[in-house]
């Protein structure tokens, strides 16, 4: 009684808020409900939370049928959609502010990854087995194709002469976020195809390796709903992409802090999935989930929210601060020294969260 108990909830965890979501929304367009009450923003924010863990949920399930390292790239692709009309929707919806929107929400996303996430699961993963192994090969190659879109996105602006202050001119951008495609995708070749070995535990078989895979019915099932659950979280966030920002102003936080929320947001599921798989000795999963998702959301993102900016014929900011470039440059100098040697303890695992604390810090009180 109990498991069927279990396995409805399951059900309904998975498949309610999206559908929930798409139905609120028919509603709000229709004036049946006014999407500026407080209780449907309440109901609008939780329906999206809900819909993010359906999209990733419904994306493991597909993963689990196609293999890793296929199912952290696939999850990545799901959190960088998420991201990329969260940006777009506040984008489209805003003024000046916005048009920072893109480098606040990805630098946040790459510092949150790299300091809070994997800081988290050093620690977690540490304090239960002492010392955990992963491979140099596959985290080192993904550390450096972060590094090199990072400060080609967020850095390389404050220094060019081709247009005053952190902008890219027309033809920059372009050429900057080709490139960030071509480089992202021949990643994900040699994560998946070329040297798949790199990316996987050695002498151990992968999470995903391990459980049964799902029939075909159940993953075509998945993969529909797995549609419905993004297109419910870039209809939702065009309803709450105001009512955010007010909430920020009225805790009197700078704009930038909207950034951190998206990239939280769309973090979420997959951080407490690293932190699990680093819960259950799988570090080498857990770092493949959390440093593939910053990629995907540097190497994806940049493009997509560039590409409607040259289309709108908006500006897009993407150098940072001084603060945030000293923040970014520390956090990949962090990780490079922790990522080479193979082996992690909780000592870095502390190091990261102490570089994340900072970051929220600086994020709320500039």
């Amino acid at each position: 009684m109990s498991a069927t108990h279990g396995t409805t909830a399951a059900i309904v965890r998975v498949y309610a808020p999206p559908l929930a979501a798409l139905v609120l929304f028919g509603l709000e367009h229709a004036h049946v409900v006014d999407a500026e009450t407080p209780w449907v923003a309440i109901l609008s924010g939780l329906l999206l939370l809900g819909s993010v863990f359906a999209a990733v949920h419904h994306a493991e399930v597909v993963a689990l049928k196609v293999g890793e390292p296929f199912g952290s790239v696939l999850l990545a692709l799901a959190v960088t959609v998420i991201e990329a009309s969260l940006i777009v929707t506040s984008m489209l919806s805003g003024g000046a502010t916005e048009n920072a929107l893109a480098r606040d929400s990805v630098f946040a996303a790459v510092v949150i990854v790299l300091t809070g996430v994997v800081g988290l699961c050093l620690l977690v993963g540490g304090a239960r087995y002492r010392e955990q192994g992963f491979r140099v090969e596959g985290t080192g190659s993904a550390l450096s194709v972060l590094a090199t879109l990072a400060v080609l996105t967020l850095v390389m602006p404050n220094y060019t002469l081709a247009k005053f202050g952190p902008q890219y001119s027309p033809t920059q951008l372009v050429f900057v976020s080709v490139l960030s495609l071509l480089l992202y995708f021949v990643f994900v070749f040699v994560q998946s195809v070329r040297h798949r070995d790199y990316f996987l535990p050695e002498g151990a078989s992968d999470i995903g390796e391990e459980s049964e895979p799902p029939s075909a019915s159940a993953t075509g099932v998945s993969a529909v709903m797995l549609v419905v659950s993004l297109l419910a979280v870039v209809l939702l966030a065009e309803t709450l992409a105001e009512s955010i920002e007010r909430a920020i102003h009225a805790a009197h936080l700078p704009p930038s802090f909207l950034g951190v929320v998206i990239a939280a947001l769309v973090l979420l599921p997959e951080s407490v999935a690293a932190v699990k798989a680093a819960r259950s000795n799988h570090l080498q999963t857990s770092l493949n989930l959390a440093i593939g998702s910053a990629l995907a959301c540097i190497g994806l993102t940049i493009p997509v929210v560039a590409g409607v900016s040259l289309y709108l014929g908006r500006e897009l900011t993407l150098g940072l601060d001084a603060e945030g470039t000293a923040i970014l440059l520390l956090t990949l100098f962090v990780s490079s020294l922790t990522l080479a040697t193979g082996r992690a303890t909780i000592l870095q695992g502390a190091v990261h969260l102490v570089i994340f604390g900072v970051f929220l810090l600086l994020a709320a009180v500039p």
